[in-house]
């Protein structure tokens, strides 16, 4: 009798021992070290940066939400620890409350897209009633074909969008301000990724034209690593069957890009082109001089980004210490295969950008600056 049955130890029929090939468990360690090491710098900057704390004021506010889940989220929870009370109106409801609550002000997100044919007439009773009204365009300098004709409806512009600032005062405007988006933290924030969310190099965003042109010219470049893009159009690609593995095509919820950010080496940035006509409503053909969100949520969860350029990025990151760019598609292949073969700059890089991010670029720091802007000091 065998030592095992003697022990009570009773085995199914042995079979074939499968033996993980040597490069695939080195692979496996390697991809191990690399997200603890990196999960446990992100934990000790979450520890020891001080967010900016709230400095509540006596006034009382409706929020109308555009149904951009990331920005939503984030101004309707810095506002509700800004305002002495919030209120959070449908658009389609947003006259009839504003009269039965009357609060100092009436916010509302972009004013585009889903916001119902009455709209305007809404926020013109509202303002005729007293009530002040605030509208931060978000989607500038796109749809400036659409914005010109809301703005001058509203008390208080507030864009993003440097470029348009003028615009808006040339449409009779009088209180207009430049005012950047940001992150919302308890969203987007560093988090171990399973392995089916782990990439070499991640893009998310749709196939816009100027981004078509880039990934056709990268496209050999990406051969041999592992790539994850996702969004819609991409079969405009001239390299789509080269590159349709990686890709998955349409709409990716926001907490499955947190978690593909969270899990990549990499993650491209790409601002949409401005130029009208080109999945654009932007006949005034005003440029793009601003930075998108997507540069505060990638930065936020911790992870290397390589982005264009837009004017007012280095008032926001520094390139090369916070975060990295790229003009061109060689110069963006050439900083992927620098920063994969350097993971402890890679790395250190990634964790200062989502330091400086936690430090200076959360809706509720931006909620300050907001405050400081509508002149509500108390």
């Amino acid at each position: 009798m065998s030592r095992n049955r003697r022990a009570g130890i009773h085995s199914a029929v042995p079979g074939p021992v499968i033996v993980p090939h040597a490069d695939a468990v080195i692979e496996g360690f390697e991809a191990g070290y690399r997200m603890g090491w990196r999960d446990g710098a992100c934990e000790a900057v979450l520890r020891h940066t001080a967010l900016p704390v709230a400095r509540r004021r006596s006034v009382r506010a409706i929020y109308v939400p555009q149904g951009f889940q990331a920005i939503d989220e984030g101004v309707s929870h810095a506002l509700a620890e800004t305002v002495k009370e919030l209120h959070v109106i449908p658009a389609e409801q947003m006259a009839e409350q504003a009269l039965l609550i009357r609060p100092d002000f009436v916010f509302v997100l972009n004013g585009l897209h889903v916001f119902p044919e009455n709209h305007l007439a809404q926020i013109d009773t509202i303002r005729a009633a007293g009530i002040r009204t605030i509208i931060w365009f978000a989607d500038d300098p796109y749809v400036t074909d659409d914005t010109v004709k809301v703005a001058p409806h509203y008390d208080t512009i507030l864009t993003h969008e440097l470029s348009t600032i003028s615009l808006y005062q040339s449409l009779g405007c009088r209180d207009v301000h430049y005012m950047p988006l940001a992150v919302h933290p308890a969203l987007f924030r560093p988090a171990p990724a399973a392995a089916e969310y782990r990439s070499d190099v991640c893009f998310i965003g749709q196939a816009f034209w100027n981004r078509v042109e880039l990934f056709d010219a990268l496209a050999e470049q990406l051969a041999g690593l592992k790539v994850f893009i996702a969004g819609g159009l991409w079969e405009r690609l001239a390299a789509f069957n080269q590159l349709k593995p990686f890709i998955r095509q349409g709409w990716l919820p926001v907490e499955e890009s947190i978690q593909y950010y969270n899990g990549a080496r990499i993650v491209i940035n790409m601002h949409r082109t401005t130029e009208a006509g080109l999945d654009n409503k932007n006949g005034y053909r005003y440029p793009g001089r601003s930075i998108n969100p997507r540069t505060y949520e990638i930065a936020a969860c911790g992870t290397l980004q390589l982005t264009d350029i837009r004017e007012d990025l280095v008032r926001h990151y520094q390139p090369g210490l916070e975060l990295d760019t790229f003009q061109h598609a060689q110069e963006l292949g050439e900083k992927i295969r620098y920063y994969l073969a350097n993971e402890e700059l890679r790395s250190a890089i990634a964790v200062r950008g989502l330091a400086r991010t936690l430090r200076d670029h959360t809706y509720m720091s931006r909620m300050e600056q907001v405050m400081q802007a509508l002149r509500y000091f108390d």
